[in-house]
């Protein structure tokens, strides 16, 4: 019997920055509200999208997506130098034992 009642998440759907662009754009320009937007999409997703794009444009206060894209390369790369440095703890830890 297969596991009753859990299903398998939905795999994360990417969009391309011109498709954002263009349904963002579909909605500030009042052809479509964000719910009237049919692409099969959640109307959470575009106002996210939205106000993505308003804090880029300078009309809302926000980290813009370049500033987001650094902030998430830069969290990488501490991470990865936090790694670096605890494997380097424990080697010097296992030499400093075995030379005793």
């Amino acid at each position: 019997m297969e596991s009753m009642g859990k299903k398998k998440p939905c795999p994360r759907r990417s969009f391309t920055p011109e498709f954002k662009a263009e349904i963002v754009e579909l909605c500030r320009r009042g052809d479509r509200s964000v719910g009237q937007i049919d692409f099969d999409l959640t109307e959470t997703a575009v106002c996210d999208w939205v106000k993505q794009a308003e804090v880029d444009a300078g009309e809302r206060d926000g980290l813009t997506s370049s500033e987001r894209e650094e902030l998430a390369a830069l969290r990488r790369e501490n991470r990865r130098l936090r790694e670096d440095v605890d494997i380097l703890k424990r080697a010097t830890a296992f030499f400093a034992k075995e030379t005793r």
